[in-house]
C-alpha cells in the first residue's frame, strides 16, 4: 500500500489570511446587523412621532433607496482602491448615522439616516464580500472558492437576521431609542480595527493603476437577456419578502397577534429571517441549479404558509412560513447571481451583476411602499395574504424562465 503525500503546513501568508478571514467575517456580520437595527424599533417611532404603517414603509424603503444609489456610485470603488480605505470608510459613515440615530430624534431624520445607511451598504456589501472571498483564496488556494463566497453572503444576510434581536435586548435598557445606536456606534469602532488589521487583497499594482472615478455601468450582456429576466425577476420578488418581513413584522404582530413587546418583535424578526443565511450554510456544496429548484419551492411554499398565517392569525405558521420562504430566498439570490456571472461575458459580468443586484433591491423599495398603501385601505390580513400569494407565483416563475434559458 503506497502512503497518501503529506499535505503541506500552511504558510505565515496564508495562516495570517486565514485570520483575517475570520476576523472580516464577523465584522462584516456585525456592522451588517446594524442595518436592521430599527426593525423591533418601528413601533416606538410611530408612538413617539404618531405615524402609521405607510410611514413605517417609507422609513424602509429610504434605506433600500439608499443601497440602490451607494450600489451604483460606489459599489466597484474598492476593485481600484483595494477593500480596506472603503470598508474604513463606510463603518466610519455607520458609525456617524448611529449617533445621529441617538442624537437627532425626529421622523425626517430617521428617513434621511436610513438613507445614508443604505448608502454605506450598497458599497459595504460589495466591498467586504470581495475581502472575504479573496482572504479566503489566499488562505487555501486548493479550495474552489464556493466556501468563501457562501461565508460572505452568509455573513451579509445573517447579519441582517441579527439586527432585530440584538436591537429589541439593548432596548430592554433605559432609551430604548438611543441605547441600541450608542452601543453599536462603540461596537463599529472596534470593528475597524479588526478589519484595518486585515490584509488588502487588491493587488499593489492594480491600486497603483491610475484610475477616473464614475459611476458603475448597468447594463445587461445581450446574449443572456432571457435567462437575466428570470434572475431579475426571481430576485425582485424574492427581496420584496425579506422587505416584508424586516419592515412589518411589527405590524404583523401587533394587528394579527395582538403581540406588541419589543423583544418578541425582535426574536420573531430574526429567526424568520435567519433562514436566509442558514440556507446557505446548508447547500454550500450544492449545485446552483439544485439550489435554484430548492429555492423556488421553499419560497412558494413558505409564501403560501405566510398567506395562512395571516387568515388564521397564526403567529407560529407566520414564523414557519417567514422562516421557509426567506430560506428560499437566500437560495434563490445566491444561486441566480452564480448564474448570471458564469453566463454573462467576462467583459459584461460586472455590470450585468450591478442590474441584477439594482432589480433585488428595487425588491425592497417599491414592493415594500405599495404594501405601507394598501394598508391604508386594507387590512393588515388582507395585505399580507395577496402579497404572499402573488410573491409565491413570480419567484418560481422567474426561476423557470432562468433555468429554460439558461
Amino acid at each position: 500500500m503506497t502512503a497518501a503525500a503529506p499535505t503541506s503546513a500552511p504558510t505565515p501568508t496564508q495562516r495570517a489570511h486565514l485570520r483575517a478571514f475570520v476576523g472580516v467575517g464577523v465584522a462584516f456580520l456585525l456592522v451588517m446587523s446594524f442595518m436592521t437595527v430599527p426593525t423591533p424599533l418601528y413601533a416606538l417611532y410611530a408612538e413617539r412621532d404618531h405615524f402609521g404603517a405607510f410611514t413605517t414603509t417609507l422609513v424602509f424603503a429610504a434605506y433600500g433607496a439608499g443601497v440602490l444609489v451607494g450600489l451604483v456610485l460606489t459599489g466597484h470603488v474598492s476593485d481600484h482602491v483595494g477593500r480596506r480605505p472603503v470598508a474604513l470608510a463606510v463603518v466610519a459613515v455607520e458609525v456617524l448615522c448611529a449617533v445621529g440615530f441617538a442624537l437627532w430624534q425626529d421622523t425626517p431624520a430617521l428617513l434621511a439616516l436610513r438613507f445614508v445607511t443604505g448608502l454605506g451598504v450598497g458599497a459595504l456589501s460589495a466591498t467586504l464580500t470581495a475581502h472575504v472571498a479573496e482572504l479566503w483564496g489566499v488562505a487555501r488556494p486548493d479550495d474552489d472558492g464556493r466556501l468563501g463566497s457562501t461565508v460572505a453572503t452568509t455573513a451579509s444576510l445573517g447579519g441582517l437576521a441579527l439586527g432585530p434581536f440584538v436591537a429589541a435586548l439593548l432596548a430592554l435598557l433605559p432609551g430604548p431609542l438611543v441605547t441600541p445606536y450608542l452601543a453599536y456606534a462603540v461596537l463599529m469602532v472596534a470593528l475597524a480595527l479588526v478589519i484595518w488589521r486585515a490584509p488588502e487583497t487588491v493587488p499593489a499594482d492594480a491600486r497603483a493603476r491610475s484610475w477616473r472615478y464614475r459611476p458603475q455601468t448597468v447594463a445587461v450582456d445581450p446574449a443572456i437577456r432571457g435567462p437575466f429576466v428570470g434572475a431579475a425577476l426571481a430576485a425582485l420578488a424574492g427581496f420584496a419578502v425579506m422587505g416584508f418581513v424586516t419592515a412589518l413584522t411589527g405590524r404583523f404582530l401587533a394587528d394579527v397577534a395582538g403581540v406588541t413587546d419589543v423583544l418578541a418583535v425582535g426574536a420573531v424578526a430574526t429567526a424568520v429571517v435567519s433562514g436566509s443565511a442558514l440556507s446557505q450554510l446548508a447547500t454550500v456544496r450544492v449545485s446552483s441549479a439544485a439550489r435554484l429548484r430548492a429555492g423556488a419551492v421553499a419560497v412558494a411554499l413558505g409564501c403560501v404558509t405566510l398567506a395562512g398565517s395571516a387568515a388564521l392569525s397564526s403567529l407560529p405558521l407566520y414564523v414557519v412560513g417567514g422562516f421557509v420562504a426567506t430560506g428560499g430566498v437566500g437560495l434563490v439570490f445566491a444561486a441566480s447571481v452564480a448564474t448570471v456571472a458564469a453566463l454573462a461575458a467576462p467583459e459584461r459580468r460586472g455590470e450585468t451583476l450591478a442590474a441584477l443586484f439594482l432589480a433585488g433591491y428595487a425588491g425592497i423599495t417599491i414592493p415594500v411602499v405599495g404594501l405601507g398603501a394598501l394598508l391604508l385601505v386594507a387590512s393588515t390580513q388582507t395585505v399580507q395574504v395577496v402579497f404572499a400569494l402573488v410573491a409565491a407565483v413570480a419567484v418560481p416563475a422567474g426561476i423557470a424562465v432562468l433555468l429554460r434559458r439558461g
